[in-house]
């Protein structure tokens, strides 16, 4: 037998031999092993962090993101089930940065923060103009539960036949343009809020409850698109916000509802002239985010119910799907 001995035998030994637990350790906390997924990691918790900072010069970036930020954590699994794989312990720590960062950021809103029945229950709904059944929207209206009704998107066909279905249920109403509002208590006091569209979008109203008077904004901003060539297409909805922010702004009445597709969420900086002065009643007293469109497959809550002025929402949710691409919204209130 041939014995082989030195220097490259003992090398050959060393390989052969099990690495040690401080070996293996080392190993999974080697910085150069899982480098992509840690950079990965570290780019969505600085999105999370920092989204705000992203720049909606070109394209609307920013908002693009805001829009749809929720779902950024969505990565974490995957980047943690790669990390595992790649058993990379500094991939793993990267991968657990964003999910501490959504929580803090959303954690609040997976847990049910309604607090039981309200003085009043208010709905918001973008019914379609291509909605072929709105008799069975009718239904889920009128079946809510809801004593304030507010639709947006209403066809000059369609508008007739939601005024005679709900009249019985909600005696009272007002449509403006494309918008309407439906009450079982008096409604007064309409003027339509210019949102420079060159038609009309918006409205107010003062609505007197049992409890006493609201205002109540009912309002349908502009479309947003996602565009290759053009990015995300805003404009005319944030000129339009800022035209809705200046209006609830100089609302004399203390107690103040707006109802209606936003065509933005509650993240959205472009929304801020409306949403710095009002309070989400999904935030507040909602179990979850509330994702209202598209209706097949919710991915972002663009349809609003927000309140000032010491009205306190008691619970929020969406109601099943009907012939609109949205889902409704209601919320409880005690006034």
């Amino acid at each position: 037998m041939v014995r082989a001995d030195g220097p490259a035998a003992a090398a050959a030994a060393a390989d052969e031999r099990a690495p040690t637990r401080r070996e293996r350790l080392w190993r999974w906390f080697d910085w150069r092993r899982g480098r992509p997924l840690t950079l990965l990691g570290v780019l969505v918790t600085v999105l999370l962090v920092a989204h705000a900072q992203v720049p909606n010069t070109i394209g609307n970036l920013g908002s693009l993101l805001e829009t749809f930020l929720p779902w950024l954590g969505l990565a974490v699994p995957v980047l943690l089930a790669l990390a595992l794989w790649r058993r990379s312990g500094v991939a793993v720590v990267a991968a657990l940065l964003p999910a501490a960062v959504w929580l803090n950021l959303f954690g609040a809103l997976l847990v049910d923060k309604s607090s039981g029945p309200g003085d009043f229950t208010v709905l918001s709904h973008n019914v379609a103009a291509a909605n072929e059944d709105p008799q069975g929207t009718i239904r889920m209206l009128t079946g809510s539960g809801a004593q304030i009704v507010a639709l947006q998107e209403l066809s000059a066909s369609a508008a007739p036949v939601y005024t005679a279905g709900l009249a019985q249920k909600f005696p009272y109403h007002a449509v403006e343009g494309t918008v309407g509002l439906w009450s079982s208590y008096p409604i007064d006091g309409v003027t339509v809020v210019d949102i420079k569209m060159g038609w009309t979008r918006a409205f107010r109203a003062e609505v007197t409850t049992p409890k006493g008077p609201l205002a109540v904004y009912v309002a349908h901003l502009p479309s947003v698109r996602v565009k290759f060539d053009s990015g995300f297409t805003a404009g005319r909805r944030d000129v339009s916000a800022q035209a809705l922010g200046d209006a609830i702004a100089r609302e004399p009445l203390g107690k103040v509802l707006l109802l209606g597709d936003l065509n933005g969420t509650m993240n959205d900086r472009s929304l801020a002239p409306v949403t710095s002065q009002l309070r989400s009643a999904q935030g507040a007293a909602g179990d979850g985010f509330g994702f209202s469109w598209p209706a097949s497959f919710p991915m972002a809550r663009i349809d609003q119910i927000l309140s000032k002025g010491g009205l306190v929402p008691t619970d929020s949710r969406t109601l099943p799907a009907d012939a609109s691409d949205h889902l409704a919204v209601a919320a409880a209130y005690r006034y």
